[in-house]
């Protein structure tokens, strides 16, 4: 989902550098120059998931509109919101997280950082979501799809497992599935209905991760306003998901080590331990193994997260579940996007079939969503990529042929590939023409010398 942020800030060249960085991202940004155009946009425009509010405004300051944020929306609907501001003081951060912002960020805004506690704060947004009763919702979200016998052992292999309090260490590729095998672990454990936190270690910087997976005391460092909670202690109680563990560093991976051996963690800048009862899930596109013979990973830590490891199969290692796929993201995108529900021609699920899917189940979802955007009720070849159509060679016996003579092979040969190609174009002679690189009146001579009747 394409999350929207609003930026209430007066100062255009902040607003400018904010919405090229967060759009870099892929949100959706809108910008406000006052309060009172932002509260504006907040009661027209449904969706807005974050607001970064400026403290220091013209008119109707921050603080005011924060309190009218929170005054006026659903406590499972308010947005959340993330002050920022160059000159206030200590005791003004803190009034801000009182009236309840997320988080408050000085100026000059560091990439990284600004970066970092979004993707954080809509973490949180998501777990409230979880509190507010759409696990249902979640659920449907994370559904798993497959027949494959590789599939079928895999869920024989969650539900071996899931009940368990062992660490679990998932492997495979990228786009392969291992998010939603983490949280179908979690959905069917004794965890179900407590937190379920995700940590994407490779998107947070290596200076920031150990104030984020651990939390930080008030005044650790420059900027730490207040105390802050680590995504352990969130996860407390319930699963926490490494997600990319092999582009952790070492120093970040010593203190998971001591979560791991003694559920004891250290707050940067702290100096009390905090105990937590969390189940680890950890995942990895990279060979931990290759990573612990060169050094990048410790050998300790690598065998306590894999006490149980589930590997999950490449797309190309389960074809036969690619027209499952097809056609449940079929369904997906055209109700989400308000579209009549469409069917997909069977030529080109088998074109789809032998793909060779790099990207894996993550590439044929984004295939899908575009076919559906572009294509008409009946989702064709050709509305598939042109490279795909030219990788899929069909079998072809020219035996069948061999009575033939060359001038009426080549006959037969043009016949069957221009009825091809209008098919394809649904009959669209002008279509059909471009794509064989006719001109319009030749191809109508052929259809007609043909005979060539739409059926």
């Amino acid at each position: 989902m394409e999350h929207k942020i609003l930026i209430i800030d007066d100062e255009k060249n902040i607003r400018t550098a904010l919405r090229m960085v967060l759009e870099g991202e892929g949100y959706f940004v809108i910008e406000a120059d006052s309060a009172e155009k932002g509260l504006q946009i907040l009661d027209s425009t449904p969706g807005i998931s974050l607001v970064l509010l400026d403290l220091k405004l013209g008119g109707m300051s921050g603080m005011e509109a924060l309190d009218i944020i929170h005054r006026k929306s659903s406590p499972g609907y308010a947005p959340l919101v993330i002050v920022i501001s160059g000159q206030a003081t200590t005791s003004e951060a803190m009034e801000t997280v009182k009236k309840g912002a997320f988080d408050f960020l000085e100026k000059p805004l560091e990439r990284s950082r600004i970066l970092v506690t979004i993707q954080n704060a809509l973490e949180h947004r998501n777990l409230l979501d979880q509190r507010d009763n759409l696990a249902s919702q979640l659920a449907d979200r994370y559904e798993m799809i497959g027949k494959s016998p590789v599939m079928l052992a895999l869920f024989q292999q969650i539900e071996k497992v899931a009940p368990t309090k062992g660490r679990i260490l998932i492997t495979g590729e990228s786009g392969s599935g291992k998010e939603l095998v983490a949280r179908a672990i979690h959905k069917n454990s004794t965890l179900m209905d407590k937190s379920f936190v995700k940590v994407n270690c490779a998107a947070i910087p290596p200076e920031l991760i150990e104030s984020e997976l651990f939390g930080h005391e008030k005044g650790s460092f420059t900027g730490a306003l207040s105390r802050k909670t680590g995504l352990f202690e969130l996860a407390d109680g319930g699963t926490i998901f490494l997600d990319e563990i092999g582009d952790m560093s070492l120093s970040a991976q010593a203190k998971v080590l001591r979560v791991l051996q003694s559920g004891e963690l250290l707050r940067v800048g702290g100096e009390k331990p905090v105990y937590v009862d969390v189940r680890v899930i950890a995942a990895t596109n990279r060979s931990l193994e290759e990573m612990v013979r060169e050094g990048s990973f410790r050998e300790d830590l690598f065998f306590r997260l894999s006490v149980i490891p589930v590997r999950t199969p490449a797309l190309r290692e389960r074809r036969e579940d690619i027209p499952l796929l097809v056609e449940g993201f079929v369904n997906t995108f055209c109700e989400e996007y308000g579209l009549r529900r469409k069917t997909i021609d069977q030529k080109a699920v088998e074109v789809l079939k032998e793909h060779k899917w790099p990207g894996n189940v993550r590439e044929l979802k984004n295939q899908v969503e575009r076919m559906v955007i572009l294509s008409g009720d009946i989702i064709g070849v050709k509305d598939l990529p042109h490279d795909f159509v030219q990788n899929y060679l069909p079998e072809f016996d020219l035996q069948q042929f061999s009575h033939l003579s060359l001038k009426q092979f080549k006959s037969e040969m043009e016949k069957a590939f221009i009825t091809m190609k209008l098919k394809e174009c649904d009959w669209n002679i002008t279509r059909a023409a471009e794509v064989m690189g006719l001109e319009r009146t030749n191809l109508h001579k052929k259809v007609r010398s043909y005979n060539l009747l739409k059926g």
